[in-house]
């Protein structure tokens, strides 16, 4: 089933369920799917352009988050995590901190990487092989963490 087929399915769901921070998380997904598809690339989206999307619209509701927690809304701090948590379902497994550490130790090994000097070579091959399984803020971290 492709992401356009299950999210018109989960609308549907949501709609009957009366779950309002599901229908709307689920149309703001479906809206970039539709956005996607008016943009003239006549062509479906692809499973790595899916996860790109949703990777990204995570980062936001992450970024909001971050946002208003500074400013103290507590109210919408808790609409965004719940909105964040239904968009996890839609995306791979998260990797946890030590299953990321593993995964760019292993990327480092297999091009020798060592030093800081070997940022630039490591950084874009771990963006590459764990997109969507971590945010690139994570991966960049672990890379640093590793190299220093």
């Amino acid at each position: 089933m492709s992401l356009k087929e299950k999210i018109n399915s989960d609308l549907k769901d949501a709609m009957k369920s009366g779950d309002k921070i599901r229908l709307s998380t689920v149309r703001s997904i479906r809206a970039l799917i539709l956005d996607f598809e008016k943009s003239g690339a006549g062509r479906d989206l692809t499973p790595v352009e899916e996860v790109a999307m949703l990777t990204r619209a995570a980062k936001k509701r992450r970024d909001s988050i971050e946002q208003y927690k500074k400013a103290g809304r507590n109210d919408l701090v808790e609409q965004e995590e719940k909105e964040l948590a239904i968009l996890a379902e839609y995306l791979p497994k998260q990797l946890s901190n030590e299953e990321l550490e593993a995964e760019v130790k292993k990327l480092a090994d297999d091009i020798g990487a060592t030093s800081k000097s070997d940022f630039p070579k490591l950084m874009p091959l771990a963006v590459k092989t764990l997109n969507g399984k971590a945010d690139g803020k994570r991966i960049k971290e672990a890379v640093d963490k590793l190299l220093s």
